[in-house]
């Protein structure tokens, strides 16, 4: 007995090593240190970049630092013996996803290569930055992969032609992509896009969406690339969240699409850690692999013609990539239910259901339970600095709860559980299709190599067996790799959610475990469970919240708004409780401002002069049909780099943008404030337009200079040590509000 014990921690062990891995599976090659004539070379590459970034200071669109690197990216693209132009342009943008217009004035950088006539493969990313941050990832890796991919192909004899369009302004509102469709002639003859983004600094470049329908697309992607990370669970999950890149923009031509991003830490992303000294070398490199050998495939000729209908594809451990028509993949989930069925009935497997559904809802319940208690007395993303141990304790609890089921489970055979693990499996299988069409692909292949082993089983007893096992590595090779992605993506939260997924994962094994359980005395193993439980909670008690590699979000606004009896100082972090010494510049409290709905420590501030709030004068409104007005706008920015026109989420404001030049909003499906804003010098004395309702409209506007006043330099100098500003960049905001 005392054998099998021992035996049974070392699953447990074993199991708890392999889900802290499973980030390894996808890992991308290492960078070449010697590269054959034609391949990518992620070095140069990367040297490119620092050229072009130069002294790595922020650079968003219509700023003189966004000056200084298109000149520094158009000088080396000529020195590598290409020849861009650049596309001016002041322009508008709808928000997608939100009620929103974005403006600003912005250049784009093309290249073009290849024969005269023919239609175009596009290879868009873009130049500019966030205020906060460098962008040496976003997009500076595929700036980097877009020259270097350029100076390869220049040596090739191309089939048809190929752009690359270096764009100003994504960040604001994907305007390079709308400036380059509305206004250059080149955009009517692409058929084909390679995008390139990032919402990391290192790990594997994952393509995460497609056109639709995707099978062309991922055909195309199949062939062409060596070490794919792509699965549609994610391409079906992307469509739902509010995220958006330059595809939203350009998926109105239907072109064939693939959308290339890393996305490993980050805690970088959008700050001023998203630097050339953390962007991962081998990242550069699986990015440079594969947009290299998607190009060199889709230049070769037309690009393929679209297909109706739906592929479910995954890679298999970043090494290959499966795919299965959706009609297949729904015909195959619906024999396996049927099949398991049968089989969960003549077993008497059903008994089995309860005990398992019981351990997968306390494995959530345990997970919840340890973040918020950890969390009561930690205050802020405590996990931020060291994922890995919070991962590892919601990992433990799910082995806990699993343990907790089968030491309950004494009548029940592993034939039982393992027919009703695997029924339950299809069943979350089916559930998930109907919310991500694409997670249909995790749920067939393990299932389906346990029913063939249970159908051999009849002849050869081991067979059911040996096969559950192949299932549970293949589940863990796949959806495992899938899980450690997820890790990345959802680093802020809700990391309870790693519960279900990590249950599904380690379930099996345990199963296929129970006679070591069974070896064991059933208090023996409940206590062990009970101690695991709250034992590998521990190391993220104790771990350091923060470190230098990933920061705290640590941001400070200067406020003033007339509704105020004084300016007030703004600090956006992850709530975390402030330093101790900031009760010398106030007293903090946690609320919210009208310059978001974002919770942030609010404390009263000193006055400062020759700060000038924005105006908007109205110079003309006019009637149009449907009970409406036009009104046009000269925009007064009093120094701020951006201003935002604001209005309540009741208002009836049908279109905004530049005056004849206004894009429609549609309020169906969002939810929020309406905005216009405008960003870049150019913004300064421009000319706005808004169509609103007949009915009186409050307005209020928000202009932000991305500096602070001198009076901020005590606060700054007294922030945490491993604290940097993320998505907010330390500004100055004036708020005036008008009625219309």
């Amino acid at each position: 007995m005392r054998q099998r014990s021992w035996w049974l921690i070392a699953v447990v062990i074993g199991l708890l090593l392999a889900m802290a891995s499973t980030h390894k599976l996808t890992e991308p090659p290492r960078a070449r240190a010697q590269n054959l004539p034609g391949q990518f070379d992620a070095g140069r590459a990367k040297a490119r970049l620092a050229r072009v970034l130069g002294d790595e200071s922020p650079h968003p669109a219509d700023t003189v630092t966004s000056d200084g690197v298109r000149a520094r990216l158009v000088a080396q693209l000529r020195a590598m013996g290409l020849q861009p132009r650049v596309d001016d342009r002041f322009n508008c943008n709808v928000l997608f996803k939100q009620r929103g217009v974005a403006c600003a004035r912005v250049r784009n950088v093309l290249v073009t290569l290849g024969p005269a006539r023919g239609r175009h493969l596009l290879i868009n990313s873009h130049y500019d930055s966030v205020p906060v941050g460098p962008g040496a990832a976003d997009a500076g890796v595929g700036v980097a992969t877009m020259m270097e991919v350029a100076g390869l192909l220049k040596e090739q004899r191309l089939a048809r032609p190929v752009t690359f369009l270096f764009n100003e302004g994504e960040e604001l509102g994907l305007n390079g992509a709308r400036a380059f469709l509305d206004g250059d002639p080149l955009a009517a003859r692409v058929d084909s896009l390679i995008n390139l983004e990032a919402r990391g600094v290192r790990g594997p470049v994952n393509m995460f969406e497609t056109s639709v329908p995707n099978v062309a697309a991922v055909r195309v992607f199949a062939a062409a690339v060596d070490r794919p990370v792509a699965n549609s669970l994610a391409v079906s999950a992307y469509r739902q969240l509010p995220n958006y890149t330059d595809v939203n923009s350009f998926e109105e031509r239907g072109w064939l699409t693939l959308n290339l991003a890393p996305m490993g830490n980050e805690t970088r992303y959008h700050s001023p850690g998203d630097n050339l000294q953390a962007l991962d070398l081998s990242t550069l490199q699986h990015m440079g692999d594969q947009t290299l050998a998607l190009a060199s495939r889709l230049a070769a000729g037309a690009a393929p013609t679209q297909v109706q209908g739906e592929l479910l594809f995954m890679d298999v451990a970043g090494r290959a990539l499966v795919t299965l028509p959706m009609a297949a993949g729904v015909a195959l989930l619906a024999g396996l239910a049927l099949l398991l069925l049968v089989v969960t009935w003549k077993r008497r497997a059903w008994l089995g259901l309860p005990l398992i559904i019981a351990a997968l809802l306390l494995g959530i319940g345990l997970a919840w339970a340890g973040l918020t208690v950890v969390g009561g007395f930690r205050s802020g993303q405590f996990w931020r600095a060291s994922p890995q141990w919070t991962e590892a304790a919601i990992y433990a609890g799910v082995i806990a709860a699993g343990l907790l089921a089968l030491a309950a489970a004494r009548t029940l055979e592993v034939r039982q559980l393992r027919a009703a693990f695997w029924l339950l499996f299809l069943v979350v299988g089916a559930g998930t299709a109907l919310a991500a069409p694409g997670g249909l692909i995790y749920f067939l292949s393990p299932p389906l190599i346990v029913a063939c082993g249970m159908l051999a089983g009849r002849w050869w007893k081991p067979a059911e067996t040996l096969a559950a096992i192949l299932a549970a590595l293949l589940l863990f090779v796949t959806l495992g790799a899938m899980l450690g992605l997820l890790e990345e993506l959802l680093n802020g939260g809700p990391l309870w959610a790693f519960a279900p997924l990590g249950g599904l994962v380690l379930l099996p094994w345990l199963i296929e475990a129970k006679p070591l359980v069974e070896g064991s005395s059933r208090t023996r193993v409940a206590g062990g469970a009970i101690l695991l439980a709250f034992a590998a909670w521990i190391p993220a008690t104790i771990a350091p919240a923060y470190s230098a590699d990933r920061q705290q979000q640590f941001t400070l606004q200067y406020v003033v708004d007339p509704s105020f009896r004084q300016p007030l100082w703004s600090i956006a972090n992850d709530r975390a409780p402030l330093p101790a010494s900031f009760a010398r510049f106030g007293r903090w409290q946690l609320g919210t401002l009208p310059i978001g709905l974002r919770q942030r420590w609010i404390a009263p501030a000193p006055s400062q002069s020759g700060i000038v709030p924005p105006r908007a004068t109205v110079v003309e409104q006019s009637p149009v049909p449907g009970r409406a007005r036009r009104l046009r706008f000269r925009l007064s920015t009093g120094g701020a780099d951006s201003v935002t026109i604001m209005a309540p989420e009741q208002a009836d404001v049908r279109a905004a943008g530049l005056a004849g030049e206004t894009r429609p909003i549609r309020a169906e499906g969002t939810k929020g404030s309406y905005t216009l804003s405008c960003t870049g010098r150019r913004c300064d004395g421009a000319l706005l337009e808004m169509v609103v309702g007949t009915a009186p409209v409050q307005l209020t506007l928000i202009g932000t200079q991305w500096r602070l006043p001198p009076a901020a330099a005590p606060l700054l100098a007294a922030k945490p040590a491993n604290a940097q500003p993320q998505y907010l960049p330390h500004a100055t905001i004036v708020v005036e509000r008008m009625r219309i």
